[in-house]
């Protein structure tokens, strides 16, 4: 009967073995698919915000880029599309990055883990390769969610203004389109101002102000931006005065607002109540009745 130590070695020398392949595949095929680096401006990435990406990126396009072309799921790859997009996430990496990462860290990574474990005898736990796969695995999903979420904060904290800021120059006489223009010369960058530089430039290549105005919506998949176009839109549609229509806007932007801002509120005074009951009270109730036990006890001695 085979021993679990003899296992052990037959399959660190069978992963050792695919190791080796996959270098070779890695070296000897050609990794410059173009398909599979085409990029939606045409370049090469910018430098991701996140320093694991960029450490990993050399690895990624020698040994797993080629691997990742063949994950063919059109609903798994629209799913990252979606997330990469609203991430703003488009020029960092794409959906066959995407994928590379997943194999990088949730494949290839643990194997060489459990490898290395096994020829060094470092003593891990081997339960460690499956821990380690799963947060590979949906380590670019997290950095997706984050990303996203920080363009959220950001939008909302200053669609108000924006709105308000177009509703003033609609009714110095300027058009919707002068107005947005004029917007975005005057602001101090941020994602808002740079999405609607996008739709300006959308514009100016042929688009419709409806097209632009839809794919700053699916790129920011925010439930206010996407309430704005669909206002500005009927507005178009109708006929209706754009001065007014973003005018009730603001307000209602500003109202939203509070709401949250009221939501936050309870849900912190809620939070409060854990570290109260399970910290707070507990010392409060030892300092004032620490001295009654002990007199209790010692105070007649």
């Amino acid at each position: 009967m085979l021993s679990f130590d003899f296992l052990i070695l037959l399959s660190g020398l069978g992963l050792a073995a695919v190791s080796v392949y996959l270098f070779a595949t890695a070296i000897f095929s050609n990794n410059t698919d173009a398909e599979a680096l085409a990029w939606a401006s045409g370049d090469e990435p910018t430098r991701s915000k996140n320093a694991l990406i960029n450490l990993s990126r050399p690895l990624v396009h020698n040994f797993t880029l080629q691997h990742a072309g063949r994950v063919k799921s059109q609903s798994y790859r629209a799913k990252i599309r979606k997330k990469i997009l609203t991430a703003g996430l488009g020029s960092e990496i794409n959906e066959d990055e995407f994928i590379g990462l997943q194999i990088l860290w949730g494949v290839m990574f643990p194997i060489g883990f459990v490898v290395m474990n096994f020829a060094l005898q470092m003593g891990f736990p081997y339960f460690m390769a499956l821990i380690i796969s799963v947060i590979g695995l949906i380590f670019p999903h997290i950095y997706c969610g984050v990303s996203k979420g920080k363009r959220y904060t950001d939008v909302v904290a200053d669609l108000p203004f924006f709105i308000d800021l177009m509703a003033l120059s609609t009714e110095a006489g300027l058009d919707f389109m002068g107005s947005m223009q004029r917007i975005v010369d005057k602001a101090q960058g941020g994602v808002l101002a740079e999405e609607l530089q996008l739709v300006l430039k959308d514009i100016k290549l042929g688009s419709s102000r409806k097209e632009a105005l839809t794919r700053l919506a699916e790129r920011l998949d925010i439930p206010e931006i996407t309430s704005f176009v669909a206002v500005v839109r009927d507005a178009e549609e109708t006929g209706a005065s754009i001065s007014q229509v973003l005018k009730d806007q603001s307000i209602q932007m500003r109202l939203e607002r509070f709401v949250r801002a009221e939501k936050a509120g309870a849900k912190a005074s809620q939070a409060m109540l854990i570290p109260m009951m399970f910290l707070v009270l507990p010392s409060v109730f030892i300092m004032v009745f620490a001295p009654v036990v002990l007199s209790f006890f010692y105070g007649g001695s």
